[in-house]
């Protein structure tokens, strides 16, 4: 019983894989190869995240590395039988190593949301383990695309952007805050909210990635669906509140590690597509940008070869939407403002 079971499982992920792999445009004989770098890869979004990358078939190396627990994990994950050859890093006297010829380098290394805990709480330890990372990134491999995963997002993409502009290797093209999992969250909640097929939802979700700064725009979403002002409301507030809602549901053992983890993958697989020169691959994410008076921003994206192809424009926004890009703009140049400040002063 048990090995029909499991015969079963492995011919529907094989199926999968190879539906995976058509998607893409790619065999995973024929595309070039690609190293990625996970940094904080023995922790809660880490491990999932680096089993998703084990699994992409355009991963032709995948470098693990965190302070410590690595080479758990990376043994681990070495056994899945796909393209990818793992190697996992400890300490940081390897993380020279982990980094270098790094196609992509994805960072959730940091400590998880508690409940009770703020975003500045987040801050206050976060920023210094991104900084030391992104002096490492510049060092080892300064021609990275940098996914930042690590929150928060707001402050710690221009903590980056800093670390860099300082070390003479920033290039804007090439830095994403990865805002994929409000994306993730908008999709899913509209869809089962309009009665649609979620794997057809295709909607934009802007401006930062905490709280009221995230800006789902479901006057763009298709397939379109007539909701009322009031399930609109509710839909964006839910979506903005979306990580408070798993911090509460795991009452103090954990936050969104799983769904942040797979949201990571989807965007560091567009890098990917992007690198190798597939056409059309457009996300959301937190950029330089001029699309507002903001330095940072997130809105829809044209990935490719160097990274940012083209920062796209925000579209036609309704009132509601226009009222919502009015009231997250202070907040988001506070983070913005705080983030750099914290690059320049330590």
């Amino acid at each position: 019983m048990r090995t029909s079971m499991l015969k079963s499982i492995v011919r529907r992920s094989s199926t999968a894989g190879e539906s995976y792999v058509s998607r893409r445009g790619f065999a995973s004989g024929s595309a070039p190869e690609r190293k990625v770098a996970v940094l904080g890869a023995a922790g809660g979004i880490g491990q999932p995240l680096s089993l998703l990358m084990k699994l992409n078939p355009l991963v032709s190396s995948l470098s693990l590395y965190d302070i410590a627990g690595t080479p758990g994990v990376a043994a681990d994950v070495s056994h899945i039988n796909t393209r990818s050859e793992v190697v996992g890093f400890a300490g940081e006297e390897q993380l020279g190593k982990a980094l270098e010829g790094a196609d992509i380098v994805i960072i959730p290394a940091g400590v998880p949301r508690k409940p009770g805990m703020t975003r500045d709480d987040l801050f206050n330890i976060n920023a210094g383990i991104v900084k030391s990372l992104c002096t490492a990134i510049a060092k080892y491999c300064p021609n990275a695309l940098v996914n930042m995963i690590s929150n928060p997002v707001n402050s710690t993409v221009p903590i980056a952007a800093e670390v860099f502009k300082k070390a003479g290797t920033y290039d804007e093209k090439k830095l994403f805050g990865v805002t994929m999992l409000d994306v993730v969250r908008a999709k899913t909640f509209y869809a089962g909210k309009a009665k649609v097929n979620v794997a057809e939802v295709n909607l934009p979700v802007v401006g930062g990635h905490a709280g009221i700064t995230i800006l789902p725009l479901f006057s763009q979403a298709t397939p379109k669906a007539n909701l009322s002002n009031e399930e609109i409301v509710a839909l964006t507030k839910r979506t903005q509140d979306g990580g408070t809602e798993v911090v509460e549901a795991k009452a103090g053992k954990g936050s969104a590690t799983l769904s942040m983890a797979y949201a990571g993958a989807i965007f560091a697989d567009a890098c990917l597509k992007g690198l190798n020169g597939v056409p059309d691959v457009v996300e959301c994410a937190f950029v330089q940008s001029n699309v507002t008076e903001l330095p940072f921003f997130a809105s829809k994206v044209r990935l490719g070869k160097n990274g940012v192809e083209e920062v796209l424009g925000l579209g036609p926004l309704n009132e509601y939407e226009k009222q919502g890009l009015e009231a997250l703009k202070p907040e988001l140049l506070s983070s913005i403002e705080k983030g750099i400040k914290f690059a320049k002063e330590n």
